[in-house]
């Protein structure tokens, strides 16, 4: 699994610029700057209480980064029950979100400089055992490093990449251990997913990193659908990119447990976000929507019947 190859130029030389700008576009809002401040920074623990459990290849954690907190705090709130408890970090303002008494996403308040347009965005943390050693195959695989391997205070170590085409990912050693593979509530993160303009080659890409194993999922429209397992454990799908829709880039989306995706994507209308994929049937039965919230940071909703099991099945 290759990704096909293009002899150089101008289309090439466009498609590679294109992908640089909008990595910094994103690295800026995420204030990817450097490690100076990474020390200063004490964040709360991924698992609490701690874990023995390490998952490598799983998403534990979830953050976002908003230039409006107070806004986002009333709308995650109000749409699933999330309650925060905001600190001071480093100079930055970080809001723990928690959900029955557990943590859920982080939420960190990034301003936007005055004339420039950036929305907010959900960054997906994926377990590994090495970051560095992480850091030294994604750049052998053709990676952009966008936040150099640091350690942060009850966090653990992570570093901050840009996938081969484009998609923004981190990973992240946690110090206090990995969540349980649980199947989550509604109200949690269920299920990630990369949407990539080549299923094929990015799945490789994981794979050298993660170990994944890799199944074909069916699919009625004739696209390349995969699923990434590890533990045993599903963990993630690649699906190819929209047709039609020549502004849509590479990125993970993450999902949230639900139990009416209808009612749900409704009441995300009414707080003030927006649906961009109206509730579909999936390959569960379950219903499954994409929606944003009001500074516009893309998320999913899906229903899970209580009698699906997360382990991975081709």
């Amino acid at each position: 699994m290759h990704p096909e190859r293009h002899p150089p130029g101008i289309a090439a030389q466009f498609t590679l610029a294109d992908r640089l700008r909008r990595c910094l576009l994103v690295a800026a809002l995420l204030g990817i700057a450097g490690t100076a401040t990474a020390a200063q920074l004490e964040l709360p623990a991924v698992s609490e209480p701690p874990s023995q459990e390490r998952h490598v290849g799983k998403v534990i954690l979830v953050e976002l980064v908003t230039p409006d907190l107070a806004t986002a705090e009333r709308f995650y709130g109000g749409l699933f029950g999330w309650s925060f408890d905001e600190i001071e970090a480093g100079g930055t303002t970080y809001a723990k979100a928690t959900f029955d008494g557990h943590p859920v996403a982080g939420l960190v308040h990034r301003e936007i400089p005055a004339g420039e347009r950036r929305r907010a965005a959900w960054l997906s943390f994926i377990a590994v055992g090495d970051v560095d050693k992480a850091r030294t195959i994604a750049l052998g695989q053709g990676a952009m490093v966008l936040f150099e391997p640091h350690s942060i205070a009850n966090r653990g170590r992570e570093a901050v990449f840009a996938d081969p085409r484009g998609a923004i990912f981190a990973v992240l050693d946690s110090s206090s251990g990995d969540p349980p593979d649980e199947l989550a509530s509604p109200g949690e993160w269920i299920w990630s997913s990369l949407i990539t303009s080549d299923p094929d080659a990015d799945t490789a890409f994981y794979q050298a990193l993660f170990a994944y194993e890799a199944f074909d999922l069916p699919a009625d429209d004739g696209a390349r659908h995969l699923l990434l397992a590890s533990d045993g454990y599903a963990r993630a799908s690649v699906n190819p990119l929209p047709e039609g829709n020549p502004n849509a880039h590479p990125h993970w989306l993450n999902y949230v447990r639900v139990t009416d995706a209808e009612l749900m994507a409704a009441k995300v209308v009414a707080l003030g976000g927006r649906v961009l994929v109206e509730p579909r049937v999936d390959r569960h039965g379950g219903r499954v929507a994409v929606v944003t919230d009001p500074l516009g940071a893309p998320f999913g909703l899906l229903e899970w019947p209580n009698a699906e099991s997360a382990a991975a099945s081709p």
